[in-house]
């Protein structure tokens, strides 16, 4: 029979690593200038700051935008297909003003949950520009949530 002291959940294991991808992403990309990891899987990555929905901390992560235009910024709230909702999309709900670094500009933006039509109109373009978000889909019984995040002036 196994330590229960040393047991460790699935789940501290998996956002643990989540964490320790997104610090080395943030090294990588400042030690060369937002050159290097800019564009993975030819979608631009966006720098999100949140306010953290327990802490009311300021929270930032790295993600791909894999729609977007001079009045929005779309993320999909994926989590690699795992069955929870990734903690800045939980964030977000909580805290739907945040900003964002597009381009190297940090913007304020207003984020939303997409509506189910919207949802449907925006799907294939996500998967159209990463197939991998259609294979995320298949791994969780949760609707993957698509976040409009919409520029302010």
């Amino acid at each position: 029979m196994p330590d229960e002291r040393y047991a460790v959940d699935k789940y501290t294991v998996k956002d643990g690593g989540a964490k320790l991808m997104n610090l080395a992403h943030r090294l990588v990309l400042t030690l060369s200038g937002n050159r290097l990891l800019a564009k993975p899987f030819g979608m631009p990555v966006v720098e999100l700051h949140t306010t953290g929905r327990k802490s009311g901390q300021p929270r930032s992560c790295y993600l791909t935008s894999p729609v977007h235009d001079s009045d929005r910024v779309v993320l999909v709230a994926s989590k690699g297909g795992d069955d929870r909702h990734p903690d800045w999309y939980r964030n977000l709900q909580a805290h739907p003003e945040a900003e964002l670094v597009v381009h190297g500009r940090r913007r304020a933006v207003h984020a939303r949950t997409a509506s189910p039509e919207e949802r449907a109109q925006l799907w294939p373009q996500i998967t159209s520009a990463y197939k991998g978000y259609a294979n995320y889909q298949t791994r969780t019984t949760r609707e993957i949530p698509v976040v409009i995040c919409e520029l302010k002036p």
